[in-house]
């Protein structure tokens, strides 16, 4: 048995995986452990998890990768200081001590920490993203393009894959990233650079696109196959400690947002106007990477790869029979990536050919699991009292308390890897009913009112939901909910701005559609998540829907559980109505209701 390790780490969603012979044995987010989100450090539990799951020890992998090169990045930090001087050296300074202790030494760091007596390899850092999107893929050949802020230069790349190997044709490089435009967009309206930009893409149906040619007008010169240079006076990514600078504030009438001020109408906007640029790049590019390589199928990854939105249009518009998007598309996917180069190009081993459609990932579903002693005694150990059920009986009830109104955690099998809740470590909830949406956002998250939920759907009923011709497995797409599900709006309705658009119920699922009448969907397969799916399927028998509320078990701030005793605590923590953990059932009735202030004053959160 040949074993791989992959690892990314240091800059942000640090995480390890382990192939066997070629196939993914684990895969986990170092944040899950430590419980610091989007913990750039080592990943020193995650590698820990993935060694015990293969039960071996690090003298006994084969080989370690890493998911970048850090001398490349060093050189290209070293030039852009240097262009920059003297402006950049508060950034220079900041930078330099993390890299003279550990990143310089980076080869002889992972082998100490990973006790591995073998020679380090590296790869490219878009060359883990392209990898880490083909070569799990259910395809025998495909398209490649990766988008993020930035690697060690590139920003972006195309190229294709056949059998086991793939090759990168072109690429774009820093400073001229889409990425880094998208997240100076995210710095601006007041949200966490790599970690907020989800939500800037939730406010954008709010917002009117009023700013989209001022962007394009003065802050990037985009070209015809999606390639653009940003004007850099603009910006202040290469020489400072922020993403925009003065002019940014004077184009747009302002200084940024204040992080948890109110959202104003120009924040709106400018998030509507962004997705829209972010959007025609993308298509433009794989329009392009459609031409340029001629192949019918698409695998996408890097951190722009989670704009579910973007992927939706491409997944219609590009031009595409397939897309497929690595569900751990950032830079935690890069550890998988990085692990897939090595056994399949570097050790030239064959790659199986797709089996009826089906991907590598097996759902995503890479993390720990914990047994039933293990669930039990974490309950006990949190002074909680859990009733045991058979499986018939345990889906049963979960289903009627959904149908009834209840909002249930649901910590099942093993942990998703990537940054979806995929039906094993989420909260659930009736779509159908109209107050769901800030109920679940204001009183069990405590996040912001506007963020919407995304649908699970048994994938044979999806196309009945949604306009969605495909599957959408890993809630990496965006579709229309179907025409006949929609609710007609009034004139009155329609004339609505803002946040005011929440108001208006859309369809007969209003929980999880959007103001613009799309969802972020997740189709289910039963093959994938046998649970899952039959309590889908259950509630579907009991209300003639079988689509649930699917968001993260988490509250904001906070990744998602990962051990039964994170699943406890954060049910105690927050107003969820029952607590589902394998095959326990935990139920509050009457339970008081938590403050939302002291929670975020306790945990300081952003």
């Amino acid at each position: 048995m040949t074993t791989i390790l992959g690892i990314s780490a240091y800059y942000h969603d640090s995480a390890a995986c382990l192939l066997a012979d070629g196939e993914i044995v684990a895969a986990a987010q170092e944040e899950r452990f430590t419980r610091q989100k989007h913990d750039a450090g080592f990943p020193t539990h995650a590698v820990a998890f993935c060694l015990r799951r293969a039960g071996i020890t690090g003298h006994e992998l084969d080989h370690v990768v890493y998911y970048d090169k850090p001398l490349r990045k060093f050189e290209r930090l070293m030039e852009t200081y240097m262009d920059y001087a003297p402006r950049g050296f508060a950034s220079f300074a900041k930078a330099m001590p993390a890299w003279l202790r550990e990143k310089l030494w980076m080869r002889e760091e992972i082998a100490r920490r990973c006790e591995f007596r073998g020679r380090v390899l590296f790869t490219g850092h878009h060359e883990a993203h392209a990898a880490s999107a083909y070569f799990p893929s259910p395809f025998d050949r495909a398209a490649v393009l990766t988008v993020d802020g930035v690697g060690e230069w590139a920003t972006a790349s195309y190229g294709y894959g056949r059998a086991n190997q793939m090759y990168l044709l072109a690429e774009m490089n820093f400073p001229h990233s889409l990425g880094l435009l998208y997240s100076a967009f995210t710095y601006y309206t007041g949200f966490r650079v790599n970690s907020g930009e989800y939500k800037l893409m939730g406010l954008a149906p709010y917002g009117e696109p009023r700013y989209v040619q001022t962007i394009l007008d003065h802050l990037v010169d985009m070209r015809e196959d999606g390639s653009l240079r940003l004007h850099l006076q603009y910006f202040n990514f290469c020489e400072g400690l922020t993403m925009t600078s003065g002019r940014f504030d004077e184009l747009f009438g302002g200084p940024p947002r204040q992080p948890e001020s109110p959202l104003t109408q120009r924040d709106m906007d400018l998030a509507r106007s962004i997705q829209e640029v972010t959007e025609t790049a993308m298509l433009r590019m794989a329009r392009h990477v459609r031409r340029e390589t001629g192949e019918s199928n698409l695998c996408l990854a890097g951190g722009v790869a989670l704009n579910c939105v973007a992927n939706g249009r491409m997944a219609r518009e590009a031009g595409f029979d397939h897309v497929w998007i690595q569900p751990a598309a950032g830079d935690a996917g890069g550890a998988l990536g990085a692990a897939f180069s090595v056994w399949h190009q570097y050790l030239g081993q064959p790659r199986p050919s797709s089996d009826g459609g089906r991907d590598r990932m097996q759902g995503a579903l890479l993390g720990p699991e914990f047994t039933a002693e293990e669930i039990a005694a974490a309950a006990a150990g949190s002074g909680v009292s859990l009733r045991r059920l058979e499986r018939a009986d345990l889906i049963a009830a979960t289903a009627r308390l959904l149908a009834d109104g209840k909002v249930v955690a649901w910590f099942q099998g093993r942990m998703e890897f990537g940054p979806r809740a995929l039906g094993a470590r989420s909260i659930l909830g009736d779509p159908r009913s109209p107050d769901m949406q800030s109920r679940m956002n204001l009183k069990i998250k405590f996040r912001e009112s506007f963020r919407p939920f995304a649908p699970s759907v048994i994938l044979e009923d999806a196309s009945r939901y949604f306009d969605l011709s495909g599957e959408s497995p890993y809630m990496l797409l965006v579709a229309p909910v179907a025409e006949r599900l929609r609710i007609p709006m009034t004139a009155e309705e329609t004339s609505r701005f803002g946040i005011e658009k929440l108001q208006v119920p859309r369809s007969a699922i209003p929980a999880v559609t959007h103001v613009d009448y799309s969802a972020r969907v997740q189709t289910v397969r039963r093959e994938d998540n046998p649970l899952y799916h039959d309590l889908l399927a259950e509630f579907g028998r009991l209300t003639g829907c079988p689509v649930l509320i699917n968001t993260s078990f988490n509250v904001r701030g906070e990744p998602i559980v990962c051990t039964p005793e994170d699943a406890v605590r954060c049910f105690l923590r927050t107003n969820m109505d029952a607590l589902v953990m394998g095959g326990f059932l935990l139920e509050r009735a009457n339970a008081d209701e938590v403050d939302a202030d002291s929670w975020q004053e306790e945990f300081q959160l952003d």
